[in-house]
This record gives structure tokens, sequence and C-alpha cells, in this order.
């Protein structure tokens, strides 16, 4: 066991190594029409009239739970006409996992436990918050079908370690995994990312937020936004195996931008491939001051290490004519239906009713 871990320890350290030259060559950045080229199918949206998931919205056994958040759509290769949603709720302790499902993206029934409370002690104590699901394909337009390894579906998830209110710092990383797609259970005793790992950097020296997995020519990628005081980033880490994580030297891949809409927060990315490229949906406030709204917006890149972002927003909140998204519009799942070839955009919807789970359709 030991032997095995030591070997994948090396090949982590032996290809940071080999990013960290990559990250010395000069990468000039995407330039302005090229931004522009590549916003374009992502922007125009169209109101669906009423939230998706309400903030009251009751599921049995859990009827103290309420201001759903953090939506991710997936499908399961078996059941290809049934998309799944997963999304968290609050108690005012702390987050639980959720799943619904739906066979036409609107409507939205049997909502269930997916993952609950970690044991009193542990890391994941307050609360886990799954859905950066390891995917078979992430090109923006394939079906967001699970991926099966060692014969189970994966995914990183976002935890904190205390119970008794929102978002109680530290806040760690775990990994899980599932053998139906549906309920999931931790993997591993120790989080594979905390504040308190030798490589962690001063940008993320207080709190570590959401993860998102891509998986890429054999190397698993996760994109994470962390903290130091309010400013939240993004950062990178690399892993082969899922479970030994290793950061990008030259963190943080989206940085708070002086003057722009991602100021004070750069966080909750949602990575796809589209083309020649790659397309980061993210989230970004500070324009005005965080309070002010929070902002749907776009990073690009070539090669998933250096990212150029698109200075305006996709979608602003209070776009929605109802106040839904009134304060904030932000933490994202987007899946493409080819049925009638519309992107479908759920995100976390604050204002008039509440924190809720909102949907803007590109048709």
């Amino acid at each position: 066991m030991r032997k095995t871990c030591f070997l994948s320890l090396l090949i982590l350290l032996v290809f940071a190594m080999w990013t960290k030259l990559q990250a010395q060559e000069s990468v000039e950045p995407i330039d302005t029409e090229t931004l522009k080229k590549w916003s374009e199918p992502y922007r125009g949206w169209q109101y669906h009239p009423d939230p998706v998931i309400p903030s009251d919205y009751k599921i049995a056994g859990s009827e103290d739970f309420h201001s759903y958040d953090c939506p991710c759509v997936y499908q399961l290769k078996d059941k290809p006409d049934i998309w799944y949603m997963a999304f968290i709720g609050f108690n005012g302790k702390g987050y639980n996992s959720f799943v619904a499902e739906s066979d036409d993206l609107i409507n939205w029934k049997n909502p269930r436990l997916a993952m609950g409370f970690g044991k009193e002690g542990e890391f994941d104590y307050g609360g886990r918050v799954i859905g950066a699901f390891l995917y078979e394909d992430y090109d923006v337009k394939s079906p967001r079908i699970l991926k099966k390894k060692d014969d189970k579906y994966w995914t990183l998830y976002g935890c904190y370690p205390r119970q008794g209110a929102y978002e109680l710092r530290p806040g760690y990383e775990g990994v899980a995994a599932s053998d139906n797609g549906i309920t999931w259970t931790r993997v591993g005793n120790e989080p594979i990312l905390s504040v308190f790992q030798q490589d962690k950097k001063d940008w993320e020296k207080d709190c570590i937020y959401q993860p998102w997995l891509v998986e890429h020519q054999g190397t698993y990628y996760n994109f994470y936004n962390a903290a130091n005081g309010n400013p939240e980033q993004m950062g990178l880490a690399l892993s082969n195996d899922l479970t030994h994580w290793v950061r990008y030297p030259f963190n943080p891949v989206i940085r708070n931008r002086k003057g722009g809409y991602d100021e004070t927060m750069a966080s909750d990315g949602k990575i796809f491939h589209d083309g020649d490229h790659w397309v980061m949906f993210y989230f970004g406030a500070g324009k005005g001051g965080h309070r002010n709204g929070a902002h749907i917006l776009a990073a690009f890149s070539r090669d998933l290490v250096h990212w150029t972002v698109d200075p305006e927003p996709l979608y602003k909140a209070g776009g929605h004519p109802s106040g839904l998204d009134k304060q904030y519009a932000h933490k994202i799942s987007l899946v493409y239906n080819p049925k009638n070839e519309t992107f479908y955009m759920f995100y976390c919807a604050t204002g008039t009713k509440g924190r809720a789970i909102g949907l803007i359709k590109s048709k």
C-alpha cells in the first residue's frame, strides 16, 4: 500500500514539475475578437418564469431543509431519457445534498437524500456538497453521463467541519463514490484538499470551497475556489487517481480583476470543451461591491491552465423580470438538449423568491 501511494505521489510530482516548466513559457492572452466570438453562443438567454426548485421545496424526511443551491445535472447510461439534478439545501445547521429527476428538464420530481452530514468530529460534519462528477465526456454539447471507474461512479465534494451556520470555515474537499449514481459514500478518512496542507498558498489560507472535476488525457483536474479573508479566487490541483492531489504551482488560475465583475469573487468554475478550446462558466462579484450582485461570467483556455476572462458577463443578476435573481445569479449547471437544440442553464437565483434554482434557456 505504501509503495502504491509513493508511486502515485511521485508521478504527480513529476507532472507538477512539467506543468511548472510549461507555465514559464510565454502564453499570449486570447484576443478580444476571439473572446467575443467564443462567448456569443452563451448570450441572449430566455427566461423560464418560475424556479424549477423553489426555496420552500419540501423533501420527504428532510422537511427542515430549504434555500436550495449548487445545481448540477447529470445522466446515467442505462436511463438515457432521464436527467438527474444534484443540489443542496440548508437547515440552519449545515448542508445536505439531494437528487431529483426529470424527463423534460423543466419538471423535477422524486427528490431524495444523496449525501448527508458526516460524523461529528470529522472534516465533513457540517455537510457535503456533491456535484463535481466524473463524466464520460466533457464536450459542452455532450450528454452529462456519469463515467464508471473501478465499477463505481465518482464525485468530488465541498464540505465543512462544523454545524451551526452558513459555510463555517475552514472548509475542505473530499471524494465520494456511488454504486447507483444516486446515493454517495465518502472515500477515505482525510480531505483531498485543506488549508492545512503543506502546498497550500496564502490566496487560499482561510477556506477552500467547491471543486469541479475534469478528466483530460489521463489526468484529473480539480478547479476549486478558495479564500484569503473575503476575496475568493480559483486554483487548480492535479491527480492521476482521484485521491492524491497536488496544487498547480502558479495558482490562482482565475484571479480577482481590479474594477471587474469578479473583483472580490471569482468562484465556482464549470469547465467544458468547445471545439478547439475550453470554456469556464463561473460567477463573479465585486463591481460596485459584492452585495450588489453576483453575475455569470466566462473564461477561455486552449490548454486548461492559462485562462483569459471575457470582462462582460454572460448574464447579470437582476435580469429576470420577476426579480427571481435580483441579488445573485450564480453557481450554474449547463446542459444541452439535442431534441430541441437548446442549452439549459440552471443557476442559484437569489431575489424576491428566496434562494432557489432558476432556469434560463438559449431558445
